[in-house]
């Protein structure tokens, strides 16, 4: 009886085993290949950690930049990698915000502080859940690639695809998911490194080596989640940084736009240069009166600030696209405008997050005019939608291109 026993525990043992998930290994690859594409590589910033002891890298990116500790992981393999050089780490992570807002952000938020030796780039999962048309996602993400290579050629750029359960989906239907296809048409045609790491965790997960509702948890993933990204990275960087130093810096090559209407001469404009026309008030530093939530850099800030329906404010530029920078919190109302005495269009502000959170929120009103200078008018409408509580219009920047 007692052999019987000990027989049934270690078929027990043994079909425990089996069902187990298998133990991740970052060096080992689940299909046998990587997945980072190196193009031009890194040789500039290699050769300015080396050779000048001094680099500037740079983290832009959304919420899952601004939180994260893959971010703190990439730095302490920067340090290590390069003992002797002086690092200056810049966190431009801002949560909610994908590659439009980054473009008209670049200069505040990371060109102002000089050279960049290396920039670490990520909008792929804030485009797929905010960003509706993915033409906006390919002129956002190549607004901050063109931008940057406009003003500082030798910097090297690196494209991270991050997860979430819509790129899975999509990559367990034989689909690349479309901001990852918009973004990867920027890093070929620019020959930046790109690594995708949202098709290394399915491919990882669909070979059972972990789960998502147990080990990485969410698209904000959790310490794992963090740690496997970081060892991601440091694969990249790793052969990046294998081949001899090269001799000399060589300028990145500054390619025909893939989209001519993309957001590369995007910056902010001031919204105390907007005409008011009727109903809006400049708060000096605007800050919510309900309780909810906001973003830091979008509160105790200047705003133009509208709640009633027939509000109106105008603003000329020059350029070929203009937007607006503003928050999209319970109250947010629909707006419609109207650029070089154009029929009027409509603009809902109010999104799925709006409840619970002044959400930081970048609205494009045209994109496509012609070169030179115009004027939009916007007003807000007696619409709304039918959660939100209100009609009402903050505006932050105005969005020039």
């Amino acid at each position: 009886m007692k052999s019987l026993f000990a027989l049934l525990a270690i078929l027990c043992v043994a079909a425990l085993a089996a069902a187990a998930p298998a133990t991740y290994d970052p060096v080992v690859l689940p299909k046998g290949h990587d997945y980072f594409e190196l193009r031009d590589g890194l040789a500039n910033s290699r050769r300015s950690f080396e050779r000048t002891r001094a680099g500037r890298v740079v983290f832009l990116g959304g919420s899952i930049t601004a939180g994260g500790a893959w971010r703190q992981h990439t730095c302490d393999y920067l340090t290590k990698k390069f003992p002797g050089t002086k690092f200056e780490f810049i966190n431009a992570g801002i949560g909610s915000l994908g590659s439009v807002p980054h473009a008209f952000r670049l200069e505040r938020d990371a060109l102002s502080h000089g050279p960049i030796d290396l920039l670490f780039l990520e909008a792929a999962v804030n485009d797929t859940s905010n960003t509706a048309d993915p033409a906006q996602m390919l002129r956002g993400i190549e607004g901050v690639v063109r931008h940057v290579r406009t003003v500082s050629p030798l910097t090297d750029i690196v494209q991270l695809h991050f997860v979430m359960p819509e790129h899975m989906a999509d990559y367990n239907a034989g689909k690349v998911p479309a901001s990852i296809a918009q973004h990867e048409k920027v890093a070929i045609a620019y020959g930046n490194p790109s690594l995708h790491l949202s098709r290394e965790v399915t491919d990882r997960i669909n070979a059972g080596e972990f789960t998502w509702e147990q080990d990485f948890k969410n698209l904000h993933p959790s310490a794992f989640g963090h740690q496997l990204y970081a060892n991601s990275i440091a694969r990249l960087l790793n052969a990046a940084f294998a081949p001899p130093l090269a001799p000399a810096e060589k300028s990145h090559p500054l390619p025909a736009p893939v989209d001519v209407h993309n957001y590369a001469r995007g910056r902010f404009g001031d919204v105390r240069e907007a005409r008011v026309i009727r109903g809006f008030t400049l708060e000096k530093a605007w800050r919510p009166t309900d309780r909810t939530g906001t973003r830091a850099g979008f509160v105790d800030v200047p705003a133009l600030v509208g709640t009633e329906p027939g509000a109106e404010f105008e603003f000329s530029f020059e350029g070929t696209g203009c937007g607006l920078f503003l928050t999209a919190g319970p109250d947010a109302g629909q707006l419609e405008f109207s650029v070089d005495g154009s029929p009027y269009r409509s603009v809902e502000t109010f999104t799925r997050w709006s409840a619970s959170l002044h959400l930081p929120w970048a609205v494009i009103l045209d994109d496509q005019l012609k070169p030179g200078i115009h004027r939009a008018r916007v007003r807000i409408t007696e619409a709304h939608h039918a959660q939100s509580t209100g009609t009402a219009l903050r505006v932050f920047h105005l969005l020039l291109n």
